[in-house]
């Protein structure tokens, strides 16, 4: 519809055409100049620590006595180490091992949260309870405890990461449990889902084709502040020496071999390259976060 005011002016009240609810959320984190510049940043990151070996061709083994803690230069662009390895070429390989540590768990750990929260939002009762106190034994017990106990025992034996990302992801999802859990039994009064009952749907069918497409922007939300807490997690076990094995370089142990006076206080290239990288793909993880929380919010007014 037109309204003309004048001969030349003309208002058009014509609606514009409505966009799905995800078409918004998309539109509205596009425009969130913050977590646009942190996800680009993050994707740079991970391109090129997953592109390492096309980027450089320096072992990452090999000891050097010849060249032990050498500043930056145009052979080392960020130095070595005191055993001599070149810092930027362990950065990349170490981000590749951090990241798909904390890729990994992340998966693991909303796949095993939601398929518990799932079962027990939708079913409650004894199976509610049963799968709630489970939940709360996995959330009170002694996760780093367990990892250094579980790291002792197969040190050697099997490959020290995947035990590593099996420990942290089997210890690590009660919490995605329990958020489900509350937004299913929200959602599962709603009309829609009572008519999809009533008509004789499978509680599989009820749960993956009606709920969980309802409570995925809470799990989108929950994933990215996981995957953040699960690099850390890494990060701070290797530090400690239980964590991702000495040999595999990662962003933990880059910070561990530079755990000492002499380097904390005299060398900063050998440890300033990691701890940036960890902090800003931190920075940059909660940032993109924040930013689909506030895309995902129907009550966002941005």
């Amino acid at each position: 519809m037109e309204i003309s005011t004048s001969k030349n002016t003309q208002i058009n009240l014509k609606p514009e055409k409505g966009l799905s609810p995800w078409a918004l959320a998309r539109k509205k984190f596009v425009k969130n100049k913050l977590a646009m510049t942190s996800l680009i940043f993050l994707v740079f990151v991970m391109i090129v620590s997953f592109l390492a070996p096309y980027i450089t061709t320096i072992d990452i083994t090999k000891i050097n006595i010849g060249s032990m803690s050498l500043k930056p230069s145009a052979e080392h662009w960020l130095g070595t180490d005191k055993n001599g390895r070149d810092v930027f070429t362990r950065l990349l390989y170490g981000g590749r091992v951090s990241l798909l540590v904390g890729i990994s768990c992340t998966l693991f750990v909303i796949f095993f949260g939601t398929i518990v929260g799932s079962i027990a939002g939708y079913f409650g009762g004894i199976v509610d309870s049963m799968l709630m106190r489970f939940t709360d034994f996995v959330l009170n017990f002694p996760f780093l405890v367990f990892v250094i106990v579980l790291a002792t025992i197969f040190h050697g034996k099997v490959n020290g990461l995947v035990i590593l990302i099996m420990v942290i992801s089997l210890l690590s999802w009660g919490g995605v449990a329990r958020i489900v859990r509350s937004k299913i039994l929200a959602e599962k009064e709603n009309e829609y889902i009572l008519a999809a009952i009533s008509i004789g749907c499978s509680p599989f069918k009820v749960i993956t084709k009606h709920l969980l497409p309802n409570v995925l922007s809470t799990i989108i939300v929950q994933a990215t502040i996981l995957f953040a807490s699960m690099i850390v997690a890494e990060t701070g076990l290797s530090f400690l020496g239980f964590g991702v094995p000495s040999e595999i370089p990662s962003w933990g142990n880059m910070l561990a071999f530079a755990n000492e006076p002499d380097v904390l206080q005299g060398k900063p290239w050998i440890w300033i390259p990691p701890a940036l990288a960890i902090t800003l793909t931190i920075l940059s993880i909660n940032f993109v976060g924040e930013g689909l929380k506030d895309a995902l919010n129907p009550r966002s007014r941005r």
